[in-house]
């Protein structure tokens, strides 16, 4: 049961994750959640570091969408400096915004990742579509709402279980 909130890598930061291994593996699309992930819950913009890492995505011909559980305002005010399309008030882990957002990128599960921060957004909703799911950990944990609050400590819960089953090591980054 806990085994579909396994990802499939996991990285302390997105500038960890090693891009030119996806392209090899013919990744062509990120599907990226937005708080937590790549600026920290209540960061407004995009830092310089994330605006230099996005474009170098970008020139290696990766396409990108941003998607959100997150109100239209707020992804909205994030992503479009960024030239990035996006999905607000996604309710991941539903499968409808993962559709929506391969739809959006023009293409299959089997080219695209998802990078998030919660197994119990992120990584369910992309292990339930077939995609390749990368796990950050969280940029700013004192930041985050009620409902985030509530998804970690079921995290942890499910953490203890595959710890005990031998899936989960501490030595890896979460």
């Amino acid at each position: 049961m806990f085994e579909r909130l396994l990802p499939n890598m996991r990285v302390n930061t997105v500038y960890d994750i090693d891009l030119d291994v996806l392209h090899a593996q013919g990744i062509r699309g990120i599907i990226t959640d937005l708080d937590n992930t790549l600026v920290g819950a209540k960061e407004a913009l995009a830092t310089p570091e994330l605006v230099t890492w996005l474009d170098y995505v970008r020139s290696r011909g990766f396409k990108v969408v941003i998607v959100s559980n997150n109100n239209e305002s707020r992804v909205g005010k994030f992503a479009t400096p960024l030239q990035i399309k996006f999905i607000h008030a996604a309710r991941k882990p539903a499968a409808k915004a993962f559709r929506r957002a391969l739809g959006v990128l023009e293409l299959p599960a089997d080219e695209t990742v998802v990078i998030g921060d919660q197994m119990m957004t992120d990584v369910l909703g992309g292990n339930r579509m077939g995609l390749f799911t990368i796990l950050v950990a969280a940029i700013s944990p004192s930041d985050e709402g009620i409902m985030t609050r509530v998804n970690r400590l079921m995290e942890r819960i499910a953490l203890r279980q595959l710890r005990k089953k031998g899936l989960w090591y501490e030595g890896d980054t979460k």
